[in-house]
């Protein structure tokens, strides 16, 4: 039981980064011009990004503004993520959680 808890907190942890990536990408590409959001599916998809990411952005937003027109709020939530992973794998591996 131990190991599906933590097999599927660290699948939720890697989805969930693959998600905030695509919005990273998404974003720049809707930036330049690549990506047009006038495409009915174009936009869905990054509206479902967006509705992932977006909220828990926002708080970080109020911590951390932008510096310069550079948005950080991305790097601190996968540092974030990265961190509290690597905290689940040092517990796991301990013994002392799961």
């Amino acid at each position: 039981m131990s190991v599906a808890i933590f097999n599927l907190l660290m699948n939720v942890i890697g989805l969930y980064l693959f998600i905030i990536f695509a919005w990273v990408i998404t974003s720049w590409l809707q930036a330049f011009g690549v990506i047009n959001t006038r495409n009915p599916m174009v936009r869905n998809i990054v509206g479902v990004l967006q509705g992932f990411v977006e909220p828990v952005l926002r708080p970080i937003r109020r911590i951390i503004p932008a510096i310069g027109g550079l948005d950080l709020s991305p790097i601190v939530l996968i540092f974030a993520l990265y961190f509290i992973r690597d905290m689940l794998i040092g517990f796991y591996r301990s013994g002392s959680i799961f």
